[in-house]
């Protein structure tokens, strides 16, 4: 039995819970210098996904000035809460070597492998944020990722197997949870942006209409919208993740 749910949506219950329950919010020089760098990174993300190169070594030459900014600034000697983090220097270069390297797969043409070699800059990020007890929009957002990954992964081939309908609708259940999570967490800048509210409200819709596929034990219906949860999450990543 594949139960690829579970591990994720306790990780990220458990991450964003003690975040929460710690009260660190994005308030300090260093986390508001690396919000200020995710933009082109988002951007850099989005165009190793979409098959363009010259825009993808624009987005990653832009991606590397603004970290390399933030590292010179604040690489040697970092404010509270990241004072105490003896890792601290090591997940700047960390990033920077992730950096390097997608910058010279895109060189190559080699953006898919690209793609996934950006990835990993979210997760050192994100473990970055993680050991300060820091937490913003975005590891929101991440979670949201790695469960909607899961299920684009795994959910169509789960769908045809005995037993796969309702383990899809188990992990569709915790989609849903971290869906909502975009809305009930986001900024109240975010809140009052009608393009934000517009996007939040395109993924919230396309996981509600995979949830009423699975409702009605629609295996095909289901199978489509799983096909469908990608593309408005993208939109809202690229802008505001």
């Amino acid at each position: 039995m594949t139960r690829f749910a579970i591990r994720p949506l306790n990780t990220a219950i458990l991450l964003l819970g003690a975040l929460a329950g710690a009260g660190a919010m994005a308030a300090d020089p260093v986390t508001d210098a690396m919000q200020q760098a995710y933009g082109p990174y988002r951007v850099a993300l989005f165009r190793t996904n979409s098959n363009a190169q010259e825009e993808s070594q624009q987005a990653i030459s832009q991606a590397k000035k603004s970290w390399d900014s933030l590292s010179t600034q604040f690489g040697t000697k970092p404010p509270a809460p990241y004072d105490r983090d003896a890792k601290f220097a090591a997940s700047l270069a960390q990033v920077s070597s992730v950096y390097a390297k997608a910058a010279e797969q895109i060189g190559a043409n080699q953006l898919t492998a690209a793609h996934e070699t950006l990835e990993q800059a979210r997760d050192i990020m994100a473990e970055l944020r993680h050991r300060n007890q820091v937490i913003v929009y975005s590891d929101h957002m991440n979670a949201y990722h790695a469960e909607m990954e899961l299920m684009l992964g795994h959910g169509p081939e789960l769908l045809g197997k005995p037993g796969g309908l309702q383990q899809v609708t188990a992990s569709a259940g915790a989609l849903n949870y971290l869906a909502k999570k975009l809305t009930s967490e986001a900024p109240a800048t975010y809140a009052k942006n009608e393009e934000f509210v517009g996007l939040v409200t395109a993924t919230d819709k396309s996981v509600n209409d995979l949830l009423a596929a699975l409702y009605a034990q629609d295996a095909s219906a289901a199978k489509a919208a799983i096909g469908k949860l990608k593309m408005p999450y993208s939109k809202l990543f690229l802008k505001f993740g």
